[in-house]
């Protein structure tokens, strides 16, 4: 019997503050709000509801005129796993969504299906994230260090989902086979994210500098959907550009 979730709510995080992008949520693409776009794909993918965690109040404004919703958090947490997890509290106070979709604010051409797919390894029971991977085909991208590796045990080939036994920057691992470039997508379980806000952080994830090391190091499992392309994540000028490309009306 399968254990997925029944009932789970989409979460996109974002805030204004960004090194490279100043106000990337904010970012016109075709006259709308990038983070607009963003929230459209994830109604798309018909998972259950979505809302958008804002930082900023200018945030929620451009979502609610779009027609969506979105709660205020504070402007000041660590990450988007401490977000989404203020906004959840505050939407549902019940508990009646057992699994949290975290989609990034920055990608506003995802697939729907590839949303989708991110429940695909709560499956089975023990398994309290899951997040995704595409298949690296350039070669520079196996040495560089801005592409996270997932490292992954490949339990069901045939629907490409296996267990992640690290992520690294890395070239990992050596010899023969393919390497897989992880995408910073993920579904909790939602004692899973409770769990996982509360923990400090780890040594491996202070090194590596990757969140998701945290929930290793704790003893819990993370699952990976292996999904045809990485989408676009959006962190600069020339990456904002390329997304008007992707998304002009007629393509």
């Amino acid at each position: 019997m399968s254990s997925r979730p029944k009932n789970p709510v989409v979460l996109i995080p974002a805030r204004l503050a960004s090194m490279r992008l100043p106000h990337k949520p904010l970012a016109d693409i075709h006259g709308v709000a990038m983070i607009v776009h963003v929230w459209r794909r994830a109604m798309e993918a018909d998972l259950g509801p979505v809302v958008v965690a804002a930082g900023e109040a200018e945030i929620v404004a451009a979502v609610e005129a779009a027609g969506g919703r979105a709660v205020l958090t504070r402007p000041d947490h660590a990450s988007g796993s401490d977000r989404i997890f203020e906004a959840l509290t505050r939407i549902d106070p019940q508990g009646r969504h057992d699994a949290i979709v975290n989609v990034q604010g920055d990608l506003p051409t995802i697939a729907p299906a590839t949303i989708r797919a991110s429940l695909m390894p709560l499956d089975i029971a023990a398994v309290d994230i899951a997040t995704l991977a595409a298949e690296i085909i350039r070669d520079e991208e196996k040495t560089n260090p801005n592409v996270v590796k997932a490292v992954i045990s490949m339990r069901d080939p045939v629907r490409r989902i296996g267990r992640a036994l690290y992520f690294t920057r890395a070239v990992a691992p050596t010899g023969e086979g393919p390497l897989y470039h992880h995408i910073g997508l993920y579904t909790y379980r939602r004692a899973a994210l409770m769990r996982f806000v509360q923990l400090p952080p780890a040594p491996l994830e202070k090194r590596e500098r990757l969140e998701q090391l945290r929930a290793l190091e704790a003893d819990m499992r993370i699952d990976v959907a292996v999904v045809d392309a990485v989408p676009l994540g959006v962190d600069t000028p020339a990456d904002l550009d390329r997304a008007r490309d992707l998304l002009k009306p007629g393509r």
